[in-house]
């Protein structure tokens, strides 16, 4: 109950922090020029807010987004705040395996390291269709797109963290919908079906569904140099 109470009313806890802290606040006088960060959907809300912020302490930014336009446009929001920012901007369209392959051959090409991958963009509540792969497109947007993205990017962050030693993280975006999923929790058996779909529910099914890959790989990452965890992006507040 009182962490709850200090959620609603924004009352700072231990750290000095709470609920109404902004990231500016919490990331005041830290210089992070040595990192290098890959934020998907980086080019509105939550997604945005962390790019810009990230960049004003001097990390180098990478935001995947699946319209270009839009990146562009968010790049120079943060420009026009910073000058000096670091940020590149990579077409990557989750729903599609072979975006992601794409996405991830391109970043590489940068010869870049890489300290931090926030998996955040997401769609939701959408009626029922299917990606070119075939896969129901919130499961295949909001969870297996980023599975997949993590899985091939897991070698260069092991590396880097090694050369560097910095301890690598990687963060899943969660969200309080997935709780209201389907009764069964995830519908491994009928993914892809029609039939019984619910926007909602599989909206909540993809959102548990980043839950579980965040604490399996949290889970399979014990002693490496690389941290992973969810968070719930419902609890933060953009702009």
């Amino acid at each position: 109950m009182v962490g709850i109470i200090s959620l609603v009313t924004g009352r700072p806890g231990p750290s000095g922090f709470g609920s109404a802290s902004t990231a500016e606040q919490v990331t005041q006088g830290i210089d992070a020029s040595n990192l290098t960060a890959i934020i998907t959907g980086g080019a509105s809300g939550i997604g945005l807010e962390t790019a810009r912020v990230l960049a004003l302490r001097k990390v180098h930014v990478i935001i995947g987004a699946r319209n270009m336009e839009s990146a562009k446009e968010a790049k120079q929001v943060i420009l026009h705040e910073n000058e000096s920012a670091r940020v590149d901007i990579l077409k990557l369209d989750l729903c599609s395996i072979n975006s992601v392959r794409t996405f991830v051959d391109n970043f590489i090409a940068l010869s870049l390291p890489l300290n931090i991958l926030i998996n955040n963009a997401g769609v939701m509540f959408c009626p029922f269709q299917k990606t070119e792969d075939g896969i129901e497109m919130q499961f295949a947007t909001n969870h297996l797109g980023h599975f997949l993205l993590t899985n091939l990017l897991l070698d260069k962050m092991k590396q880097t963290a090694k050369e560097t030693g910095i301890e690598g993280r990687i963060i899943n975006l969660s969200s309080i919908a997935h709780v209201y999923t389907y009764e069964e929790g995830i519908r491994f058996d009928n993914i892809n079906e029609e039939d019984g779909y619910s926007d909602k529910k599989a909206y909540g099914q993809s959102k548990l569904a980043n839950i579980l890959h965040a604490k399996e790989l949290s889970r399979r990452l014990q002693g490496s140099p690389i941290f992973m965890q969810e968070f719930e992006g419902n609890k933060a507040r953009a702009g």
